[in-house]
C-alpha cells in the first residue's frame, strides 16, 4: 500500500510512523486508519523492528482529533458505531504490539488524537502540547477508547473531570497526573525520545517484549491470574540465550552484549 497520510522510516532496529496531513493539523480519517491498519500488519511482521516511535508532522499538533467532515456524516447510530468501532480496532492493534510503541506528542492531542496517544505504551510531550477530550463541545463522547484508557491512566474522578468538561490541559499538568510520562523542550522532544529508546534497544529484545506482553495484560487480569501469567513468560525468557547473556555478563562484571544473541 501507498501511504499518503503516513510516513514511515526504519531506522536500524527501530521504526518511526510521521502522521501527515499538517494541513489538517493531522485529523483521523478513514484512510489514515486504513493506512495505519496495514502499517501495523507490516511491522508486526517485521522481526527487525524491535520499538516504534509515533508523531504527528508539523509544529502545531500531533493530531488535532478526528476529521469533523467524516465526523459530522457518521449522523446515525449504525454510521457513528462503525465510525467508532474502526478506530479503536486500528488502535487497540497498536497497543497490543509486542514491542515498546512510544508517542512523542509534539503539539495538540485532542479527541482521537488524544486517544492515538494513550493507545501507546509510553507517552512524551513537547512543552508546548496540549491534551483533551473536547467531544461533549460536539455533542458526543469520546469514540476511540478515552473512556476506558484515561481512567486507567490518571483515574476514575480526574478522567471524568476532563472528559464531561471537554477542558485543555497542557504538558506539564499532564504529566503531574500521570498522562505522559515526561515533557521536554519542544526542539529537544524526538532527540530525547531517540535517546530513551536508543537505553530500550540496549536491552534484551524478547525480555523487553516480554515485559510489555506482561504490563499490559495487568488491564484485563487479576491479581493471581496476572502473577501465574508473569512466572510462565518468565520462564519462557529464562530458556533464551538473552538470559544466558546477561547473567554471564553480571557474574563476569562486563557489559552485556545483546546483539546478534
Amino acid at each position: 500500500m501507498e501511504y499518503k497520510t503516513l510516513i514511515f522510516e526504519q531506522i536500524d532496529n527501530y521504526g518511526k510512523i510521521t502522521l501527515n496531513r499538517p494541513d489538517k493539523l493531522n485529523a483521523l480519517n478513514y484512510q489514515l486508519f486504513s493506512e495505519l491498519d496495514d502499517l501495523i500488519q507490516k511491522i508486526e511482521l517485521n522481526q527487525s523492528i524491535q520499538l516504534l516511535i509515533l508523531t504527528g508532522s508539523g509544529e502545531k499538533a500531533f493530531a488535532a482529533g478526528a476529521d469533523i467532515v467524516e465526523l459530522n456524516n457518521s449522523d446515525t447510530a449504525p454510521s457513528g458505531r462503525q465510525f467508532s468501532e474502526y478506530g479503536s480496532k486500528v488502535m487497540l492493534r497498536l497497543e497490543q504490539l509486542r514491542i515498546p510503541v512510544i508517542a512523542a506528542i509534539n503539539g495538540f492531542a485532542l479527541g482521537g488524537g488524544l486517544e492515538l496517544a494513550m493507545s501507546c505504551h509510553i507517552r512524551f510531550a513537547s512543552e508546548k502540547a496540549k491534551m483533551g477530550q473536547p467531544e461533549v463541545n460536539l455533542g458526543i463522547i469520546p469514540g476511540y477508547g478515552a473512556t476506558q484508557r484515561l481512567p486507567r491512566l490518571v483515574g476514575k474522578a480526574k478522567a471524568l473531570e476532563l472528559i464531561i468538561s471537554g477542558n485543555t490541559i497542557n504538558a506539564l499538568i499532564a504529566k503531574e497526573i500521570g498522562l505522559v510520562n515526561d515533557v521536554f523542550p519542544h526542539e529537544e522532544l524526538m532527540d530525547k525520545t531517540i535517546e530513551f529508546s536508543k537505553l530500550v534497544l540496549s536491552k534484551a529484545p524478547l525480555a523487553v517484549s516480554a515485559a510489555v506482553n506482561t504490563v499490559m495484560a495487568s488491564d484485563y487480569l487479576n491479581l493471581q491470574d496476572g502473577l501465574t501469567f508473569e512466572s510462565r513468560i518468565f520462564g519462557d525468557v529464562c530458556g533464551t540465550k538473552y538470559f544466558k547473556e546477561g547473567t554471564n555478563a553480571f557474574l563476569e562484571k562486563r557489559a552485556a552484549n545483546f546483539t546478534g544473541q
